[in-house]
């Protein structure tokens, strides 16, 4: 929208602009120009910025063709993500990644995130489902490497990523509108429509609306469950070792294989996203204006988008619940900015609103869970052994959860000409996130399950009445999660000479994480409740032995002295920056920097209880009560340069980060708890080096190029989690040693006032590791016994034991400790389009080669999924504006 034919030249895919051939006033030579970025809560120039920082704006957006989540990725290098689908995935930056909780417990018990995503000034980042807001009138997207802790608080601790909207202009009225039709090869369809209008009222006044409608056809298929043709068949064996060896004879056991007869279904994996954004500026004098915005979206999924790798092709998968995940979240937010004396004065604020409904398919339980054979075999009723046999095993997850989140933020700039500069300021932050989880997982043939009625244990802090619940649901998760911080900031910088500038950041904070409710087994508050005074009474009441417990606080295997009386967590800490950057010429900035990132800790609902099984190395192991703040310490020496009179631009970082008790998410039904907890893994670090160079070819050819290099390492493991986590000297998982991108376009004149364009991109992403657990080879083994076949996916090994089980492989051999293997794959896109001042069309093709890519490797419910991208995209972009 409002494009030019000058700003039709290719955008930066991860350039640290969007860039655009301009003719200088009265000289024929094209150079690069950059834009603004508030990337230290100023407006400065990209290029002058002392830090790394990536930016593409709304005519780069458009051009790459971003509309959601996995297309604000796909072309940055150092960005990559955990998830599952649209609205259900997890960030990370610079490879410092880890295993966050599967979706279906999310809400529950998950790590906070690492990154933080914001829209504007309003931090929307949440545990395992980060907002994915379409990316409709959009005035740029801003991403920042490494540690902004101190500038944007907890969820930094690698990075940041800033959805920055347009605003409402006073300067007239506008109005354009965008069409999409496309189609995907084995898929359906797909369709858009966006538009704005902007329209002064006053001199003072100005409004802005956005409205868009997106839906996206599937193109995995959802086939007929054919048991012994790589469909499920189901394993007394895999049910029996899990379980505990309560099978009389589980190699001839029988099993009923799943029936999903009624759900097959072509292209079954839709989403459609809906919504509308409004704002109002308004200048109240010379020195103060206020602007007020509220969006509303809608996203509805159906379906999965991940394909099954036991089943013929890379589109096909067996579901046996229906599943959907309906998202909706309104964002007020409102920003009041002015001048105090020789001040700035910044008055931000925000809420959000959101609420999510999914239907879960949890069939996959059944193969990791420690009560599995209880929940589906007939042993504790079969007459004689002969008679045994497992059920149904056709299970489902259902939640409902809301969340809400205020923040405010006052904080004060002096003048940036000052040889001086101070950025100051106190932020307050409140996040609650109430859910109900119902989990069906029981067969309801066997006479323990007919009539469940289950009742949460506790009331304190539920969202429910507490039951009866439904006859059919096994198990309930009803749990209020609360984070409440404060914090106050600065930075400071200094001109210490014309060219050299040194600067200091600090920002302290209190982080109180406040967990209350039950499960249908476990009174979460009154537990909590417990740890946090050791009453003798309280802690027997809640299944523990208190002098076991004060024996372990004593011996230093549990930690309980971040607890107040009413089981509350709080965290307090400072956390520093530190740089120095020269001007070493008009054109070339070098900058070196110190920072500081922080995750707060995670408390668990059953804290402090030992491991069902207390054999190998489950022997003595207690579930901590909450896991311990993991830190980051980054150090990096950047450049950002222009050469050949403007025509070539090189940005580059090289960077070395430390992680101090590494954060992770564990669920180990067999052997430790059936709930989820949060762990610390260990240390790590990760070296590294960030790219991006553009290069004006010639006035109509631009050639952008984007590249990441990784080198991660665990390089000490908790004593608890060795032979089960990584090995010290592995890989990080989800990151891979190498990617990039390469973009070029090339424009042209038509005649009658046309341009013409041609635009062409690839981008590469390495091979990558699935998760911090070495268990791909029990899973691997698992999948031989339920499907009759294996997964086909490739397992690096990297330990010659794995001790994270107690039993054999199906041919009696120890298990080996290994991972799956994401395997690299590149993507390819061209458009070729025209237009004028006024429209402009486009057709396109995304992933011309049809390349499938393992996008992620999902082995939460026992055995693997693949998590994958669209194939082979035809369509067609028009776009109409007025001015």
């Amino acid at each position: 929208m409002n494009k030019s034919r000058i700003s039709l030249a290719v955008f930066a895919a991860l350039a640290s602009s969007s860039v655009f051939a301009q003719q200088e006033q009265g000289n024929a030579k094209a150079k690069i120009e950059t834009i603004e970025v508030t990337a230290t809560k100023r407006a400065e120039s990209i290029q002058d910025v002392p830090v790394s920082v990536t930016a593409l704006d709304g005519e780069a957006l458009e051009s790459l063709g971003v509309d959601d989540f996995n297309d604000y990725v796909e072309f940055l290098p150092n960005v990559t993500f955990q998830g599952t689908g649209p609205g259900q995935n997890e960030i990370y930056i610079r490879g410092a990644a880890t295993t966050q909780t599967n979706i279906s417990v999310s809400s529950v018990q998950a790590l906070q995130p690492s990154v933080a995503l914001y829209l504007d000034e309003q931090p929307i980042s949440m545990q395992g489902r980060n907002l994915d807001v379409y990316a409709t009138d959009m005035e740029r997207i801003e991403v920042l490497p490494g540690p902004q802790g101190t500038l944007f608080g907890a969820s930094s601790q690698s990075g940041t990523v800033r959805l920055i909207t347009k605003k409402p202009d006073h300067f007239g009225f506008s109005a354009g509108v965008d069409t999409d039709f496309s189609t995907t090869r084995g898929g359906e369809n797909s369709n858009s429509v966006e538009a704005f209008f902007n329209f002064v009222v006053t001199d003072n006044l100005a409004v802005r609306v956005a409205a868009y409608n997106a839906k996206m056809g599937g193109w995995i298929d959802n086939i007929e469950n054919r048991p012994g043709e790589g469909g499920y068949i189901g394993s007394a064996v895999v049910i029996d070792r899990i379980s505990g060896g309560v099978l009389s004879d589980p190699e001839n056991t029988p099993v009923v294989s799943p029936n999903n007869d009624r759900l097959v279904e072509d292209d079954f994996n839709d989403a459609i996203y809906s919504g509308a954004r409004f704002g109002v500026s308004y200048i109240i004098n010379d020195d103060w204006k206020l602007l007020v915005q509220h969006t509303q979206q809608t996203l509805e999924t159906e379906g999965v988008f991940a394909y099954d790798p036991n089943l013929d092709g890379e589109s096909s998968t067996n579901r046996f619940t229906p599943e959907d995940n309906d998202d909706e979240f309104g964002l007020t937010t409102w920003t009041l900015e002015g001048r105090l004396a020789k001040l700035d004065v910044v008055y931000t604020g925000g809420y959000l609103d959101r609420d999510i409904d999914s239907t879960i398919d949890y069939t996959g339980y059944t193969n990791g869970g420690l009560f599995s054979a209880y929940y589906v075999c007939n042993h504790y009723e079969a007459a004689t052994p002969a008679d045994e046999r497992c059920l149904d095993p056709t299970k489902f997850y259902k939640e409902d959860t809301s969340t809400s989140r205020m923040t405010h933020e006052l904080r004060i700039n002096t003048d940036a000409d000052n040889d001086w500069r101070v950025t100051a300021g106190i932020f307050y932050d409140e996040q609650d996130v109430d859910t109900v989880g119902l989990f069906n997982i029981a067969n309801t043939e066997l006479g323990f399950f007919t009539d469940l009625q289950r009742m949460l244990v506790g009331n304190e802090g539920i969202n429910s009445d507490g039951g009866p619940f439904p006859s059919e649901i096994s198990f309930v998760n009803d749990v209020s999660h609360g984070i409440d911080q404060i914090a106050v900031f600065g930075q400071l910088e200094y001109d210490l000479t014309e060219t050299l500038t040194a600067s200091v950041g600090a920002r302290w904070y209190q982080i109180d994480d406040i967990y209350k409710g039950s499960t249908t087994t476990v009174d979460v508050s009154r537990r909590l409740r417990a740890f946090g005074t050791l009453d003798p009474a309280e802690l027997t009441a809640v299944g523990l032995d208190p002098a076991a417990v004060q024996s372990a606080i004593d011996s230093g295997q549990l930690d309980v002295g971040l607890l107040d009386d009413d089981g509350v967590l709080t965290v307090d800490d400072t956390i520093f920056k530190f740089s120095l950057d020269w001007r070493a010429s008009d054109d070339v900035l070098l900058f070196a920097t110190y920072s500081e990132g922080f995750r707060p800790p995670v408390t668990n609902r059953v804290g402090g209880g030992l491991a069902t099984n207390q054999s190998g190395a489950f022997e003595g192991f207690r579930i901590p009560v909450y896991s311990l703040t993991d830190t980051l310490d980054n150090y990096e020496l950047g450049m950002k340069g222009d050469f050949l009179d403007g025509i070539l631009r090189v940005n580059a970082t090289a960077y070395y980060s430390e992680i101090t008790d590494l954060q992770t998410s564990r669920f180990d039904p067999t052997n430790i708890s059936f709930l989820v907890f949060t762990d610390n893994v260990g240390n790590a670090e990760i070296t590294g080096l960030d790219a991006d160079i553009t290069w004006l070819a010639t006035d109509n050819l631009i050639v952008d190029g984007a590249f990441s290099i990784l080198d991660t390492e665990l390089t000490d493991v908790n004593p608890e989690l060795e032979g089960i986590a990584l090995p010290v000297g592995a890989e990080l998982p989800y990151s891979a040693s190498f990617s990039g991108n390469l973009r070029a376009k090339y424009f042209y004149e038509l005649e009658n006032g046309l341009t013409g364009y041609v635009n062409g991109s690839i981008s590469y992403t390495g091979d990558r590791l699935a998760g911090m657990n070495m268990d791909a080879f029990v899973v691997e083994d698992a999948t031989q016994l339920i499907y009759g076949t294996g997964s086909g996916l490739p397992i690096e090994q990297e330990a010659a034991v794995f001790e994270g089980v107690t039993y054999a492989d199906a041919d009696g051999n120890t298990f080996r400790g290994g991972r799956y293997v994401q395997e690299s794959y590149y993507i390819a896109n061209v458009a070729f389009g025209i237009t004028n001042d006024e429209w402009k069309a486009e057709l396109y093709v995304d992933n011309v080669f049809d390349e499938n890519a393992v996008l992620y490797i999902d082995t939460q419910q026992f055995t693997p999924k693949v998590v994958t991208n669209r194939p082979r995209t035809v369509g067609v972009r028009l776009s109409y504006d007025f001015f």
